[in-house]
Formats: structure tokens, C-alpha cells, sequence
């Protein structure tokens, strides 16, 4: 018997009005629906936990006068409360200098908000509410998540309360300059859409933790925006919450997180698989007077493994401050010490 065709139209019928196949397999709409569930589920998992910041914040005498502008002006942000005692994490350059800041729940209660920490060097800051009944979000481990992940974003666009946005984690381990001038680094590139407003609100796993505070878009391009991961701001808000402020040692390198070759590891028998890329080095800073390079690999401070960016920001505390210690960085394939010592951060100095 020969080949035998058939027309089939787009239902899945032949011209006798037979069934032979259907067109659009179940696994399109399931691959749908699967999304769908995943965005929906977060969404309604962190939204109750979600803020709308505003603002007032007072000009400066000369600058108002200047420009014709009334002494106080009005802002909004985002915000994210992270403990049942009502903390709120949300970006410095959305409540810094504010004179009050108001935050209002997705249910509509509207509290007053009492500064509690602000760091501009990682544009973070945390804000406390006096609320009962609070939802706090949970906050996730932003080194487990991976390029091409779902992410969504949850925040205040333009005023518009709890808007949710999707999309992916376009890259990790991106630097980006805070408006104190230093780097901000392992932030989160994603093309989950920004908007101002979106300051300070969620960016969250399918599975409802968040991994990043959404801080930044670049203009005018479409689908490049960052946030700070959340491990950092694990940190930050901890000592912020303990000290209202941070002192930082500083030694002067702009970094990225990258993997070490296996043959590199087993030659010197480290104790990780990844370390800091040093990119850059600011002038006269204590990584240039050491003798650090571009293209070095940091993967030792102060006798501790350095696997990554979080874990040398987790040791330039205040004590190090002009404390001679040991930097283990990899060059080629040739591991180096050197003695630096960290000044204070010149944003607080």
C-alpha cells in the first residue's frame, strides 16, 4: 500500500470530519498554565508584604530659589516588610534626606515610618513601621539562583499600588555605581519591568523568596534593569538595625564573582572554586599601594576563604580599618600574598 496524505485543518480534523491528531498538544497549554501558576502564586504570596513609600524631603535653601521650586517636594517608592516587628527594606536614594516617610499596606492601613538606617553605598536602607498583623516577606538566598530564571517584580510604578511584572535573571555578578560614587557589586541584572516607583520593592523566585531589591533601570534602554541581591542586603540591614549606620573598610577594588579553573584549584590546593575578578582599582586607594593588578583574583582575606563578593564584604568591617592583613589573590595561574590596609570608606570618612 502507498503513502496516503490527508488535509488536515488546524483543529485537528480530516476533510470527512474525522479526528486523526490534535494540532496544539496539551504540553503548550500546560507550559502556559505552569507560568501562569508560578507568577500568580508569588505574586499573591509576597504582595501583602509589599509597601508604598512616600515621601517628603526638604530642598536646599539656594537650590529651591534657583529653580523657582517650593522648599518641600514629594516622592514615592517601594518598600518590602521582612520581619513580623514591621522593618521595612527599601532603597536609600527613596527615603534619603526624607523629612517623614509614610508607608501604606496593601490593605490600606497607613502608618508613619521612622528612619532606622540608610546606606547609600549600597543604596539600601530600612525604615520601621509601629503595625500589627503584618505579613513579612521571605527572604530567599540570592548565590542559589541561576541566569534564566523566572523573576518577579512587585513594587509601586508611578503610584500604581502592587504591580507585578515578570521575566527573567538576565545575568549575575553585575557592578553598578551608587549614587555615593562607589560600586555596587553582585547585583542582579533582569528584564522583569521597572519602572520609578519600583524603588525598593521585591524581586522574587517563582516559589514566592525574594532574591533582590529592585533599584535601577538604564535608560533608554528596554529590559536592563538591576537589583541589589538580597545576601547583601541580608548585611546591611542586620547592621544597619543594630548600629543606625556602617563603617566600612575599603581597599579600593571594583569585583565580580567568577569559577576557578579545577586545574587551578587543585594545584594550589584551595579551599574554594570561585573568587573575586578584580576589574578595576581606584587611584591612590589601598588595593594600589598593595600592588593589586587588574585581572587579579582574589581568593583569601585576613586568613579566610574568599569564595565570593559577600564574603569579602562580610569581613571589611569597621575593625579592619587600618589593620594590616594578608590578601591571597590568584595571577594567571600564579597565587600571590600580598599586606594591605583597608581605610576607612569614604563615603563615611
Amino acid at each position: 500500500m502507498g503513502n496516503v496524505f490527508q488535509l488536515i485543518s488546524n483543529d485537528g480534523l480530516n476533510i470527512e470530519g474525522k479526528r486523526i491528531f490534535k494540532a496544539y498538544p496539551d504540553s503548550d497549554d500546560n507550559l502556559l498554565d505552569a507560568y501562569s501558576r508560578a507568577v500568580v502564586s508569588a505574586a499573591e504570596e509576597v504582595s501583602p508584604s509589599v509597601v508604598n513609600i512616600d515621601v517628603h524631603q526638604r530642598l536646599r535653601g539656594r537650590q529651591a530659589k534657583n529653580l523657582g521650586l517650593p522648599q518641600e517636594v514629594r516622592g514615592n517608592g517601594s518598600g518590602f516588610i521582612f520581619t513580623p516587628d514591621g522593618f521595612i527594606l527599601t532603597n536609600s536614594h527613596v527615603v534619603h534626606s526624607a523629612t517623614k516617610i509614610e508607608a501604606t499596606l496593601t490593605d490600606g492601613r497607613r502608618f508613619q515610618a521612622d528612619m532606622v538606617g540608610d546606606d547609600p553605598d549600597t543604596d539600601l536602607a530600612v525604615v520601621r513601621i509601629d503595625a500589627s498583623n503584618v505579613m513579612p516577606a521571605n527572604l530567599g538566598d540570592s548565590q542559589s539562583i541561576r541566569v534564566g530564571q523566572l523573576v518577579i517584580a512587585i513594587g509601586n510604578p508611578y503610584g500604581f499600588q502592587c504591580t507585578v511584572t515578570a521575566g527573567v535573571v538576565s545575568a549575575l555578578g553585575r557592578s553598578l555605581r551608587s549614587r555615593s560614587g562607589r560600586l555596587i557589586d553582585d547585583v542582579i541584572q533582569t528584564d522583569a519591568a521597572l519602572n520609578p516607583g519600583n524603588s525598593g520593592g521585591p524581586l522574587v523566585t517563582s516559589s514566592g523568596n525574594v532574591i533582590g531589591v529592585s533599584t535601577a533601570v538604564i535608560l533608554p534602554a528596554q529590559g536592563i534593569c538591576f537589583a541589589i541581591a538580597i545576601n547583601t542586603a541580608k548585611f546591611v540591614a542586620g547592621r544597619l538595625i543594630k548600629d543606625g549606620i556602617i563603617r566600612r573598610a575599603y581597599i579600593g577594588v571594583g569585583g565580580q564573582n567568577v569559577s576557578l579553573p579545577r586545574r587551578i584549584v587543585r594545584f594550589h590546593n584551595l579551599p574554594i572554586e570561585s573568587g573575586v575578578l578584580v576589574v578595576s582599582i581606584e587611584k591612590n586607594s589601598p588595593a594600589q599601594r598593595a600592588g593589586l593588578l587588574e585581572g587579579d583574583v582574589i581568593v583569601g582575606y585576613y586568613a579566610q576563604p574568599i569564595s565570593g563578593i559577600d564574603d569579602l564584604h562580610s569581613l571589611l568591617t569597621e575593625k579592619q580599618i587600618g589593620v594590616r592583613s594578608q590578601l591571597t589573590i590568584l595571577r594567571r595561574s600564579e597565587k600571590m600574598v600580598f599586606y594591605i590596609v583597608p581605610e576607612e570608606s569614604k563615603a563615611r570618612a
